[in-house]
């Protein structure tokens, strides 16, 4: 529906536990996905001084805005969680679709989709929740292992920043205090003993500023005096692969990686900060951040505005942004540019074009966090996550390293040129403790190990960035063939049950659930032409074949068109799959959107549902009763179901002189499919108060 709902925390909570015992997954996530450890290794980083557990984590975007996403992220070893940016415009209209990943990736996406108050709820919630999971020992998880950071990220200009109502959302993630204690309350009676968990208050105090295309350099350097003088956050800029210039950017996309297609306009270099601007701002506010004690640092790099060249998105939007492989290319080449001005005195974070293939790389080049999108939203999503560790644990073994600093100075293997410096006694123990393996750390002074790890950092940065530039894996060729369409289209029900829609939506709104295999009757009551009563004709039925079906929870489906992409078959998952509606108002609110909505009635159920665009509804009595009340356009009957045509009476104008059952048999099918599992989002809604209850009070 395109409006994304936040849900209450105490049905989160069933859901999350519930799905675990029945299915052994969580939020869809198998739990064979998780992330438990890194093998024995220590793969822990520092972020701004403060310790988490590994470098990776989502960037501010589509998989971290809602509380689900967050606990998704952390599943998947994510441990610095960039929070979608926030900004004080939060009633958006974004276009949809906005996410288009057929090949390199691209989007029109920006800033949250929930309100200002929303999301700082949201993100409390996803915090606790994975308290909540660490704590009650279902994961197992090694000592330290759970530990996480949270990054705001905030846009897009200085006024807005300085606003009451993004400065109450700031306030609120330094001291969460009100917002937990309302979340503690809610924590329902089965899972009591967390209410006791002394939760973190203090969710984040670093912030990633995140700007307009074009933002003025004063304009960025005043927020980030503001945020450091006035505010006292740890910062990190966001920066645009623009910095390289046009020349750098078009000879790299173009020439070197084959994107002829791709166009940057020339405004989008004019308008954009320029090299010899970021880097005297760079020097200026890591002084000043210097002298108030906080950290500061940069992040390569935002999206990259282009011409919108494809058909994907709606008609009218003439610019789009760049991600994904060739991305990685130019954000590299910014990252030794500015490790060749900067050294290793300010720390990099990044995000551009991660995937499992150069996870290690970016850990072998010291950035932290390195924040992931694109790779995410293919198939496998979250799950994903597992393969990074992987490879970047066989590459710590393959060079005997055992925690992240001594990767750094064995990855390329240049530890003897970063040790060059060091006093010879302690330099040639310290050489053969690497070479066999050992800890080394103890054998320099403190000092000594932080610049030899700096010094292999930019030398690891030199290597990489020349080997990046030449890798074909990055280039059209091999990123330019969409996921493949087998040129069926999806109907209501059966599909190839592929179940890629799952993981690739960012906010798990597609779900599995089952419908018993058989014929579904396809039946219509017609009026006797005496007027005294009913007949039943039957057409042929419809036949469930399939293992299971596919739903779509709308309140988390801001339709961004990936499950589309990815979907073998033409029409959308999101579009013609049925689709759950949250609350009966969003179900009448969306009136354009197909659909059903559950509620209780009395002791049976209510099941609202459209059908091109024509409501209909079905009161379900316990089933000792088997009456049935079952209205539509022009008619509102009762019946047995036991016998549909014999005990049918009620209100029918004098239009309607058939009445078409098919519609009362998907919704009583469907009803008892979603209401008799424990792994979707519907089934913990129904017994739950009407949504607005759920609202909490965060004014201070």
């Amino acid at each position: 529906m395109a409006e994304l709902r936040p849900y209450p925390f105490h049905a989160l909570i069933k859901r999350m536990f519930g799905e675990h015992a029945a299915c052994g997954s969580i939020f869809d996530l198998p739990a064979r996905k998780f992330v438990r450890d890194a093998g024995g290794r220590d793969v822990g980083v520092r972020f701004h001084g403060l310790e988490a557990a590994t470098p990776l984590g989502p960037a501010a975007g589509p998989h971290s805005q809602m509380a689900q996403n967050v606990v998704l992220a952390w599943l998947s070893g994510s441990r610095i969680i960039e929070l979608k940016t926030v900004q004080i415009l939060d009633t958006l209209k974004i276009p949809r679709p906005c996410i288009d990943m057929q090949t390199i990736g691209y989007n029109v996406e920006w800033s949250q989709e929930l309100r200002l108050g929303e999301s700082l709820v949201e993100y409390v919630k996803g915090a606790m929740l994975v308290e909540i999971l660490a704590a009650s020992g279902l994961l197992k998880l090694p000592p330290g292992f759970g530990r996480v950071l949270y990054d705001m990220s905030v846009g897009y200009d200085l006024k807005g920043i300085q606003s009451d109502r993004v400065q109450e959302f700031i306030r609120g993630m330094l001291d969460a205090t009100p917002v937990i204690e309302q979340l503690r309350a809610q924590i329902p009676d089965e899972f009591a003993r967390f209410r006791d968990l002394d939760f973190r208050t203090r969710i984040s105090n670093t912030l990633t500023l995140s700007t307009f295309h074009g933002c003025p350099p004063d304009e960025i350097e005043s927020i980030i005096t503001y945020l450091l003088d006035h505010v006292g956050l740890h910062c990190v800029v966001k920066l645009n692969p623009t910095l390289l210039g046009p020349a750098g950017v078009r000879a790299l996309l173009r020439d070197r990686m084959g994107y002829a297609d791709v166009r940057v306009p020339d405004s989008a270099f004019k308008r954009d900060t320029q090299w010899d601007q970021a880097a005297a701002f760079v020097e200026r506010l890591g002084s000043r951040a210097a002298r108030r004690g906080l950290g500061f640092g940069v992040k390569f790099s935002n999206t990259l505005i282009v011409e919108n060249h494809r058909e994907f998105f709606p008609e009218g939007e003439r610019e789009m942004y760049l991600s994904g492989p060739p991305l990685h290319v130019i954000a590299m080449n910014l990252v030794g540019r500015f490790r060749e001005r900067f050294g290793a005195r300010y720390p990099i974070s990044f995000s551009a074009g991660v995937d499992r293939h150069n996870f290690a790389d970016a850990v072998a080049i010291g950035l932290t966090p390195i924040t992931v999108c694109s790779d995410f939203l293919k198939p496998g999503g979250y799950g994903r996550g597992q393969s990074y560790f992987k490879e970047l644990g066989a590459r710590m073994d393959g060079v005997g390293a055992r925690d992240v600093e001594t990767f750094i100075l064995k990855a390329y293997g240049h530890q003897d040129a970063a040790l060059a410096s060091v006093d010879p006694a302690r330099r040639d123990a310290a050489a053969r403790a690497l070479a066999a393996g050992d800890d080394a750390r103890g054998l320099l002074r403190a000092e000594e190990w932080q610049e030899a790890v700096a010094a292999a950092t930019l030398l690891n940065t030199r290597d990489y960035v020349a080997r990046v530039t030449e890798d074909p894996r990055y280039g059209r060729e091999r990123n330019a063939k969409p996921p493949r369409k087998v040129g069926s289209h999806l109907v209501l029900f059966d599909c190839l049950t592929c179940d890629k829609c799952l993981p690739v939506c960012p906010n798990d709104a597609n779900f599995r659930f089952t419908l018993p295999r058989g014929e579904l009757p396809v039946e219509r009551l017609r009026k006797l032409p005496d007027g005294s009563g009913w007949s039943k004709t039957s057409a042929s039925p419809l036949t469930i074949e399939k293992k299971h079906q596919i739903g779509n929870f709308a309140d988390f489906c801001n339709e961004c068109g990936n499950c589309d992409v990815f979907c073998p078959e033409d029409g959308g998952p999101y579009v013609i799959k049925p689709r759950f509606f949250g609350s009966r108002g969003d179900y009448e609110l969306f009136a354009d959107h197909d659909g059903f909505f559950l509620e209780r009635h009395g002791a049976g159920l209510r099941v609202f549902g459209r059908f091109a665009g024509k409501g209909y509804s079905v009161e379900l009595e316990p089933q000792a009763t088997g009456r049935v009340s079952y209205s539509g356009p022009g008619f509102a009957i009762e019946f047995v179901a036991a016998d549909l045509a014999g005990s049918a009476h009620g209100e029918i104008s004098e239009e309607v002189t058939e009445i078409d059952l098919t519609y009362f048999h998907i919704m009583r099918l469907v009803a008892d499919a979603v209401m008799s599992s424990a792994d979707n989002y519907v089934v913990h809604l129904i017994d739950q108060p009407p949504r607005s209850t759920d609202k909490l009070q965060i004014t201070r």
